[in-house]
């Protein structure tokens, strides 16, 4: 068997969460492979709303069982209140839900640090979600992380303090002295015992057996490809790899057991925080894509910037993930629009590029777009392609032609039902 990996196209908020939720009663197993609670997966089904954090998305399909991979980075205290809130909505938690001893934690001094080092940024600010993220995929690559797997062991009150003591010589360095930090500490300790009640486990030799013994996996990114840290728009990327290969080092899966490569996208573009975004709108069109999508951050609440598709963005995304399958969402969004545009190219110093550059921030791009009469029809009450307009369906048939891969699944609404699967 090989397993199918479904992941963000754009600069994240595709609608991962949903799709994830549609796709899971194909699968035996939902593994995340990467990120942390930065993430914000919505789900909308029976007239309720779910955001999840750092749970797989494939936790409210009985009797799946979900993974947390080796690349995520674990908060105790998001996680145990994101996990016994899905315990009073009655989800089997503990039974359904595994977790990588390799997957980093994220300390109280994490979140200390990731605000002030986005302070000290002034106006070169990331736009980070202050989650302590990138602090710490840091300690994690400079060998200086704590484990989900090192709270097991007998000298842990010693490795936390000496992680704490790094931290506060590094925040004191910021200028950020004598932080309030005990009472957070306690809590992130009760939080720690909790964890202790899941299965920790070894999940990379769960992964590979389930494969061996024939169960079906589905590996679940968070973010966005344009956020990798190797291939988005670096600075103004997250600290993880969120593209395909992601997968193989986020779980401990061979290259050669990539099947299908699920590539989410919006019919149109955002982005949250700083960062270069060729497409972005100022004008009404996009404060309109905005009130009618409900962009605002799920996790941050933060006001997305909205724009047109941006095709130069995802064709390279297609390009570095492998992707074989398209899934669009959102696109009942343009419903109400006379003429809809898609940016094909861009013109840079008079030259007109297709090819993604190498340094977005630093270049005056100018989006070159093709332009589509609008389908002026609404379609969130549609059930099959066969309702759908014309119109749509030539932008559907345009996006395939550009994008050298077939949209199999369109979205046409934020409930599970409001999915519409392409023969």
């Amino acid at each position: 068997m090989k397993v199918d990996v479904l992941l963000g196209l754009q600069w994240g908020d595709e609608g991962k969460g949903k799709v994830v939720d549609v796709l899971t009663p194909r699968y035996d197993v939902v593994a995340r492979f990467q990120g942390g609670p930065n993430a914000g997966h919505t789900l909308e089904f029976e007239g309720h709303k779910y955001v999840l954090r750092s749970i797989p998305s494939g936790i409210f399909q009985e009797g799946r069982i979900n993974v947390i991979g080796n690349g995520v980075v674990l908060d105790p205290i998001l996680f145990m209140e994101e996990a016994e809130a899905l315990e009073k909505s009655g989800v089997e938690m503990k039974k359904l839900l595994k977790i990588s001893k390799k997957a980093h934690l994220i300390l109280p001094t994490h979140r200390l640090l990731d605000a002030a080092n986005e302070a000290a940024k002034g106006s070169g600010k990331i736009g980070t979600t202050g989650k302590g993220i990138g602090p710490t995929y840091t300690d994690k690559i400079s060998r200086n992380g704590l484990r989900v797997g090192d709270t097991l062991s007998p000298d842990f009150a010693g490795r936390y303090a000496a992680a704490k003591s790094r931290h506060l010589a590094a925040l004191a360095s910021l200028g950020v002295t004598d932080p309030d930090v005990e009472a957070l500490e306690r809590k992130w300790m009760q939080a720690v015992e909790y964890i202790h009640q899941y299965d920790l486990a070894d999940t990379e030799h769960l992964i590979n057996g389930y494969l061996h013994d024939g169960k079906k996996v589905l590996c679940e990114g968070a973010q966005g490809t344009m956020l990798d840290v190797d291939f988005g728009s670096y600075p103004f990327v997250t600290s993880s790899n969120t593209v395909t290969a992601g997968a193989c080092t986020g779980l401990g899966v061979a290259p050669n057991r990539i099947g299908e490569v699920y590539g989410i996208f919006k019919a149109y573009c955002t982005r949250v925080g700083s960062g270069p975004f060729p497409t972005e709108l100022f004008d009404e069109t996009g404060r309109q894509i905005r009130d009618i999508g409900h962009e605002y951050g799920a996790v941050t609440g933060r006001e997305r910037r909205c724009g047109w598709i941006d095709l130069v963005a995802l064709r390279y995304a297609v390009m570095i993930n492998g992707v074989t399958q398209l899934i669009m969402m959102k696109s009942d969004v343009l419903d109400g629009f006379d003429t809809v545009k898609a940016c094909t190219a861009y013109r840079v110093n008079g030259e007109t590029v297709t090819d993604f550059p190498y340094d977005v921030d630093g270049l005056e791009i100018e989006p070159v777009y093709t332009e589509m009469p609008g389908w002026k029809t609404p379609m969130s009450g549609m059930t099959s392609e066969s309702e759908m307009p014309g119109a749509f369906l030539d932008y559907v048939a345009f996006l395939e032609k550009e994008l050298g891969a077939p949209i199999t699944i369109l979205s046409v609404g934020p409930d599970r039902a409001q999915t519409i699967l392409r023969q």
